[in-house]
């Protein structure tokens, strides 16, 4: 079976404030009812994560024409290790058909489903749910070790 790979950038507003300032967004119900909400938090937790890893780290993200995607795809310098990160808006983490898929598409040694709050859960056997700041954590870790 033949995978059909699209090529095209995505662009991210890694400054969620100016984002919100420029849309006139000054409270949180604001933000809230707002359809940017779901791209303005992927864009700060990208930000995050992007702030605490080593310089040669690649970034991708990933998207087949049938719409299988994952939001983020790290590549560690020096590893044979490629993290897949999907970003939602929820409390509670969850997956979907199309992440499996492009997660098997992209051979990802590790997976995460970075979500609103805080818990630390498996959604499957090779899936976390978790936190902004664990998974900075995680990556602070991998970082740290691979600096040695």
């Amino acid at each position: 079976m033949n995978k059909q790979f699209v090529k095209s950038p995505k662009v991210y507003v890694r400054d969620s404030g100016l984002t919100h300032t420029l849309l006139g967004l000054q409270t949180e119900l604001q933000l809230y009812g707002h359809p940017v909400v779901g791209r303005s938090w992927e864009g700060f937790v990208i930000e995050n994560i992007l702030s605490v890893l080593s310089h040669g780290t690649q970034v991708f993200f990933y998207r087949t024409a049938k719409g299988a995607e994952i939001d983020l795809i790290l590549q560690f310098p020096g590893l044979d290790t490629r993290w897949a990160i999907e970003i939602k808006r929820n409390i509670a983490a969850r997956t979907s058909q199309g992440f499996h898929i492009a997660k098997t598409d992209i051979g990802a040694n590790k997976c995460f489903v970075v979500h609103t709050g805080t818990d630390r859960v498996s959604l499957s056997q090779d899936t976390e749910g978790i936190g902004l700041l664990d998974i900075c954590r995680e990556l602070q870790d991998v970082v740290s070790k691979n600096a040695l």
